[in-house]
């Protein structure tokens, strides 16, 4: 019974693709995707970031206020990446930072969309950190192998949970997600892209945990000890969306609280 339950979510891959209908405008010499942010932000020592729309998943501790951001329906503007890039690189020179990253949603939506942005940083000097929910790398060994096209890129694969039903209790996905995630990270191994994961521990046993690590370990030892652990951050509204969901947490820290990312 539990499996038959696991497998009643909705298709990851399919919901990514309605999301890049909604996100991603298709144009001759560069597609278009919705941004509703450009800042400077602490992570990672600093770093240059680029909040776009949309996301595949809908998990349900995401920090992003807006279901309608996530969804693509709120208002937004659709930038080449000609345009992106400008934007970026004008924050790279007032902030000084080296290194950029698009968040806010999922950043491998709009697949066209994003390579024409790491070829226009290709000789630009910066380090991108790619950091992705890892469904479509997972589901298309391709993008793995066009990403280690760009050595400046690190990619952060996010895991949601540590376990098929915790994937599918955190984000109302069918379970097939969690393997998709996995295979994002053998993916990018395989073509020598490089990368760790990421996991939220917050809604995991200890058990759990331990299975995930194993698993991990199993698919590179090295990686095994790159493993990012991360905890949910308790803003209010990520408060609020816990509580409607009835999800119980077993650990988490409030803004200004969190690690080092």
């Amino acid at each position: 019974m539990t499996s038959e339950i696991l497998k009643l979510g909705y298709d990851p891959v399919e919901r990514h693709r309605r999301i890049e209908d909604l996100t991603v405008q298709k144009r001759i010499g560069g597609d278009l995707k919705k941004y509703y942010r450009f800042r400077h932000d602490r992570w990672y020592g600093g770093i240059i970031t680029a909040d776009c729309a949309g996301c595949g998943l809908t998990c349900k501790f995401c920090w992003v206020r807006s279901e309608a951001l996530l969804e693509g329906r709120e208002d937004g503007e659709f930038l080449a990446p000609d345009e992106v890039t400008r934007k970026i690189l004008k924050l790279l020179q007032e902030k000084k930072s080296p290194q950029v990253r698009i968040s806010g949603g999922e950043p491998t939506i709009g697949r066209e969309h994003l390579f024409k942005i790491l070829k226009e940083l290709k000789n630009m000097r910066v380090r991108f950190i790619l950091e992705t929910n890892g469904i479509l790398i997972g589901e298309d060994e391709a993008y793995a192998q066009e990403l280690a096209l760009y050595p400046f890129v690190h990619v952060r694969v996010s895991l949601k949970g540590c376990t098929e039903e915790e994937f599918a209790r955190l984000t109302g996905a069918n379970s097939i997600g969690f393997q998709l995630q996995l295979a994002a990270l053998k993916n990018l191994l395989k073509a020598g892209v490089s990368t760790h994961p990421a996991i939220m521990l917050s809604f995991s046993t200890k058990e759990s945990v331990d299975q995930l690590y194993h698993t991990i370990w199993k698919i590179d030892p090295r990686m095994h000890s790159e493993v990012e652990r991360e905890e949910v951050i308790l803003y209010p509204q990520v408060l609020e969306k816990l509580k409607r969901a009835n999800l119980k947490y077993f650990s988490g820290h409030l803004p200004g609280k969190t690690g080092n990312r």
